[in-house]
């Protein structure tokens, strides 16, 4: 249990910590001027935004909200995701690529797999999500009349004037 807290918590303050790891594992591991190019435009940005927008669906679950914690699959995806993200982050030449496309794909299944749990609980609610319209009187049916002094709406009719 107090794993799948410190996820729910930890999401919203990952998506500032990882695009920073994978900035300062640049400068550590000295991985070059190319590197630095691809890590301030391109990942910086999609793992800042990534993370925000996985966040964002695994919140906007109830189950989510109500006991403040993850489901473990989200422990599980974004366990994944974040170890991949840190060790593309310590730049290692042999392994890079293969690092990097692993967490690109597990970026994108975490992805799915929130919007399958987002709907899979929209649907298990099972007609507690309505939409309704609210409407005058039934057809048919006899609308109560209000004293004066209960209206709060005012009718005036104008008086039309004579002009010859």
């Amino acid at each position: 249990m107090w794993l799948r807290r410190v996820f729910y918590r930890w999401m919203f303050p990952a998506a500032l910590v990882l695009p920073l790891w994978l900035l300062i594992g640049w400068g550590v591991f000295n991985a070059g001027g190319w590197a630095f190019l691809w890590v301030l435009f391109i990942a910086i940005p999609s793992v800042l935004i990534g993370q925000i927008v996985l966040t964002l669906l695994q919140r906007a679950r109830p189950s989510a909200r109500e006991t403040q914690m993850a489901s473990w699959w989200d422990v599980l995806g974004f366990g994944i995701w974040h170890a991949l993200t840190i060790a593309v982050g310590c730049y290692p030449q042999a392994w890079f690529a293969l690092l990097l496309v692993a967490a690109i794909i597990v970026a994108i299944g975490l992805f799915w797999l929130m919007l399958w749990q987002l709907f899979n609980e929209a649907r298990g609610a099972g007609g507690s999500i309505r939409f309704t319209t609210v409407t005058g009187a039934n057809p048919g049916e006899e609308r109560p009349q209000r004293s004066a002094p209960e209206s709060d709406v005012f009718i005036i009719n104008e008086k039309p004037t004579s002009e010859n």
